[in-house]
């Protein structure tokens, strides 16, 4: 066993669909240790102030880290990388310590400011902090200025891991990142309160890092600091790197502003928004990101070979992928959003309002699903042509509307009652304070469809024509199997709430599971008598193990 699983370091996962699942996988396996993380949080503390204190203090790190730290990401470094392979050994590694050099003193000035500026940036983060609280804030956040240093050094060197097909070991480091947290919770908080967890966050993102080390040494890719740099070459990332930084540093105010709104709706409000945010990017992070970032490296090829029809079938079939699998999550979430977060979070100080106002946010959030995965695979198809303007204008409109309908959504929620009652009705709320706060996801996802729609035209006009007809079957299969899903999973619910006790916790969870259970065998039924063809493939690529593949040694070429 031991040595099967050191075999997977040295293996190389060339294939869309081996890769995409190993990626899967281990996002699975990193977004359960994020549960098990917010659980702790969930259990120890509730929707309370001092969580709000503690997620707040993430959002001007989380800032720096998009907007400085991404210039070295993997979407913007591995096209050149793979070009600079091919003409020699060499060549990459002058190449690779360029961007090292530059990336390493452009943090360090970053970083300074960010430091530096903290307490004026404070209050217009969370102006609904008192005073005291807001230094804490900032003093927490000071500190978290570590973890994006380290990340983007992460981040650096997994382009070189993905570029070496070495996947394993990038889907190993997010696992470790999240053992950090925990490790944070259990053990740290207890002897320094809330800065242990934020040390824990630290030491998590130096796990992130350690893991690909062994990788990139092996391969003599360790980067250095150059003596004379080569600003030709590192002018070509920073052009290509800039829209990109400039839309995810865009989508990363929108949330901050979210947040800044929460602050304002009632003590809590950063929580809930939290909690939902990432119980929905668990699915978002299994289909969305491990498909996108499998596809990407062979995308950056074939667009480089000039192979443009390879290009337009190969994320044809990823967004295909990505549709059928995306789909039926939305609908087993939507159905039984309760149970989930009851089972997830809903212990020690995390009582009933918080869990069905968290429900109501995560049933919004992931109604954008789809939405989410496909701007992350489109956002990469461009990246791997070349194109990084055309999503950023995007981004950033999409950006400034999910702005723009929060604030608006808001003073409605509060000054419309006929919408209000609309809102808490539906969504099972009545009654709790607070209850605005749902008002952000739906304008985030409001946003997000919208963003993905206008890719989605701009991509297939530009790239994929007739994409829309090749995937329409993929998507009218998925969605029929989904609504087969979601009715036998809500019926299978009231027959369980029947047999389990719901004031249980495994009540609930075999409630949740029997029901999701019953639905997922009605969607696999719908797709058999359809003869879905992504559903054969999946059974196909399942029976494949992959721990039994043959080790391919890349040649020079290929490194």
């Amino acid at each position: 066993m031991v040595r099967r699983f050191l075999k997977l370091f040295q293996r190389d996962f060339s294939g869309l669909h081996e890769a995409a699942y190993l990626l899967g996988a281990f996002a699975l396996l990193s977004q359960i240790l994020g549960l098990v993380r917010d659980r702790l949080l969930a259990h120890s503390f509730g929707a309370s102030h001092l969580l709000d204190m503690y997620y707040a203090s993430f959002r001007i790190p989380d800032l720096l880290f998009v907007s400085v730290a991404s210039f070295a990401s993997a979407t913007a470094i591995v096209p050149f990388f793979i070009e600079r392979v091919n003409k020699g050994h060499d060549e990459a590694k002058k190449f690779l310590n360029d961007i090292f050099t530059l990336f390493f003193a452009a943090m360090a000035v970053a970083s300074l400011i960010a430091f530096i500026l903290m307490p004026t940036l404070a209050p217009y983060i969370v102006p609904g902090f008192s005073s005291a609280d807001q230094s804490q804030v900032v003093f927490l956040a000071r500190v978290l200025l570590l973890s994006p240093f380290l990340l983007g050094l992460s981040n650096l060197v997994g382009s070189i891991t993905q570029s070496v097909n070495k996947f394993f070991v990038f889907a190993l480091s997010p696992v470790l990142y999240n053992l950090g947290i925990i490790l944070g919770i259990v053990f740290l908080y207890p002897m320094f309160g809330i800065l242990g967890m934020i040390l824990g966050v630290v030491i998590g993102a130096f796990f992130h890092l350690a893991i690909q080390l062994p990788v990139i040494l092996k391969e003599d890719f360790f980067p250095k600091f150059s003596a004379s740099v080569d600003w030709k070459s590192v002018r070509k990332v920073a052009l290509l790197s800039l829209p990109r930084t400039l839309a995810m540093s865009i989508n990363n105010i929108s949330v901050l502003l979210l947040i800044t709104f929460a602050s304002l709706i009632s003590v809590g409000s950063i929580s809930i928004f939290q909690f939902s945010y990432n119980l929905q990017s668990v699915p978002l992070s299994i289909i969305g990101v491990s498909y996108s970032v499998a596809a990407f490296p062979t995308m950056a090829r074939l667009f480089s070979n000039g192979e443009k029809k390879k290009f337009a079938d190969h994320i044809t079939n990823a967004a295909k992928h990505i549709i059928f699998w995306s789909l039926p999550v939305i609908f087993l979430f939507i159905v039984l959003r309760a149970q989930i977060v009851r089972v997830i979070l809903g212990s020690g100080r995390f009582n009933w309002d918080d869990t069905r106002l968290t429900a109501a946010s995560l049933a919004i959030f992931t109604v954008s699903l789809v939405a989410q995965s496909l701007i992350l695979l489109f956002t990469r198809g461009y990246y791997a042509a070349g194109n990084t303007k055309k999503p950023l204008a995007i981004n950033f409109f999409s950006s400034v509307l999910i702005v723009i309908l929060a604030y608006y959504f808001i003073y409605g929620f509060s000054e419309l009652d006929g919408l209000r009652v609309f809102l808490e009705s539906t969504l099972k709320i009545s009654g709790i304070a607070g209850a605005g706060v749902i008002l952000l996801p739906l304008a985030y996802s409001i946003g997000t469809v919208i963003n993905a729609a206008l890719q989605w035209i701009a991509f297939e006009r530009e790239f994929v024509p007739g994409m829309t007809k090749n995937i329409s079957q993929a998507f009218w299969h998925s969605l029929s199997a989904s609504f087969a899903m979601g009715i036998v999973a809500y019926e299978g619910l009231n027959l369980f709430a029947l047999i389990f006790d719901q004031n249980k916790f495994w009540g609930v969870f075999f409630q949740g599971f029997l029901a999701g259970i019953l639905g997922i065998f009605a969607g696999i039924i719908v797709l058999i008598l359809l003869k879905n063809p992504e559903f054969k493939t999946v059974s196909t690529a399942m029976h494949h193990k992959f721990w039994k593949a043959t080790t391919v040694s890349p040649g020079q070429e290929e490194i």
